[in-house]
């Protein structure tokens, strides 16, 4: 009897209900259904939201944006073949960004979704959300009509500037009727204005075009030749805004100014004066290319302030623009080198560092002249190797130089730095006087090179 109560009491201790803890725990919190499959309702949209509890987090919040976002994807942007952006985008370059800006404005505008469910374990949190396609369809059928009732009333607006003259308020009143109904691209928007039925988006985009059509861009002079060491507010160009049938001038038109081919600083925002014109300033050339333009266009994103949203910068892009180029050629800067480099006191056979120092500004677009008369900078280099300790069989130098630019026109110096006791070991004073030198120019090309080029062309 004994042994049997013995056996009886060994298979309850081996049972797995009593050893497995994990199927305990799925007993105790079981997986619910639509983690295993997604619901399928016809009346509402579904989201299935989900976090890693890694205590890094707030696991809840990030789960919701998930299931959020899970739903906006529900949500399809169909593009109607008579809207603005199949219009604009025949060859739908841009309809995905487009469709990825509604949907992530999209997920912050969400109202009225509910929570049906959450369930988690000891490291995951998943959550159920859902919203109704009828409710949504209302909410956004009521934005809708009050975006168009705004946008009309700043269509009008644009139509009564344009009429009294002032195309520059209508294009600033037609960017806000375009920025109420910018989300609406993809739907021909049908109403009655003056007695005919139009496409307000479609209008609005068209009437802004029409306008920058009018519109001319002149720049005087069209090209200029200047040295790549731009003195700071003395090269300028002065770029007009006209009527191309009138001629007339175009006050408040704002421009904006940039490197099209080539590089450096150039002021980039401007507003045309009561003459219609503006002073281009160019401050500084960075690239070495002999030719460069400068491209001066309408501003479209100035009419949105600070305000420009995604969705307009992206349908600026498509607008044709009045544009003009300025053809810059650019001289290169000559420059006159005068260099003194020893070796514990003795001339040396190679002027490293005068070497790389010209290296690097020819690769950057300079030249060179024995002709100090031809010059516009005087370059002086002076390098000399001190010996220093020795401590055991190693010998230890110490190279300091001194680089100096001016500009010989005002014999102002520009530039001045010092590679100061740069050290080297070796076997003897003369190996390490070199392993100073070395270093140097380890230093001179990380550190001093790119200062004093930036110095020189200030």
């Amino acid at each position: 009897m004994k042994r049997i109560y013995f056996l009886l009491f060994l298979c309850l201790g081996c049972s797995p209900s009593l050893t497995n803890k994990s199927l305990k725990t799925d007993l105790q919190n079981p997986r619910p259904e639509w983690l295993s499959a997604k619901p399928m309702q016809d009346r509402y949209y579904i989201g299935i939201g989900h976090s890693v509890k890694d205590g890094t987090n707030n696991y809840i919040n990030s789960a919701k944006s998930s299931a959020l976002e899970d739903i906006i994807s529900e949500i399809r942007v169909t593009v109607s073949s008579t809207s603005v952006l199949s219009q604009i985008d025949a060859n739908k370059e841009f309809q995905e960004k487009y469709e990825q800006i509604i949907k992530t404005t999209a997920t912050d505008e969400l109202q009225e979704f509910e929570q049906v469910d959450a369930w988690q374990d000891d490291q995951n949190y998943w959550v159920y959300y859902r919203l109704s396609k009828q409710r949504y369809k209302e909410i956004k059928d009521e934005q809708k009509r009050n975006a168009v009732a705004l946008a009309l009333d700043f269509f009008t607006k644009a139509k009564q500037s344009e009429r009294a003259g002032d195309d520059v308020l209508a294009l600033g009143f037609y960017y806000k009727g375009f920025g109420a109904i910018e989300k609406y691209l993809a739907e021909p928007i049908r109403i009655e204005y003056e007695g005919k039925e139009i496409l307000l988006t479609n209008e609005i985009y068209a009437s802004i075009q029409q306008l920058l059509d009018k519109i001319q861009l002149v720049a005087s002079p069209t090209e200029i030749m200047l040295n790549r060491r731009v003195t700071s507010g003395t090269e300028t160009v002065m770029v007009s805004a006209i009527y191309k049938d009138s001629k007339k001038p175009i006050s408040g038109l704002p421009l904006k100014a940039y490197f099209e081919k080539g590089a450096g600083d150039v002021f980039p925002e401007y507003k045309t004066d009561q003459t219609g014109q503006s002073k281009i300033l160019l401050t500084k050339i960075s690239s070495k290319d002999i030719e460069q333009t400068v491209g001066v266009k309408v501003n479209m994103l100035n009419f949105a302030d600070e305000n420009a949203s995604p969705i307009y910068a992206l349908v600026a892009e498509r607008m044709v623009v009045p544009k003009v180029n300025i053809l810059l050629k650019v001289q290169r800067p000559i420059v006159y080198i005068t260099s003194d480099e020893k070796t514990l006191g003795v001339n040396k056979s190679s002027d490293q560092i005068t070497n790389r120092v010209k290296n690097y500004l020819t690769s950057s677009g300079f030249e060179f002249t024995d002709n100090k008369n031809k010059a516009e900078l005087w370059m002086d280099i002076n390098a000399n190797s001190e010996k220093g300790a020795v401590s055991g069989s190693i010998y230890i130098t110490y190279v300091t130089a001194v680089i100096k630019v001016v500009t010989l026109e005002s014999n102002k110096e520009i530039y001045a730095t010092t590679l100061d006791r740069i050290k080297g070991y070796s076997l003897d004073y003369e190996r390490s006087s070199q392993e100073a030198y070395n270093k140097s120019l380890e230093v001179l090309e990380k550190e001093k090179l790119p200062e004093l080029l930036n110095a020189i062309l200030q």
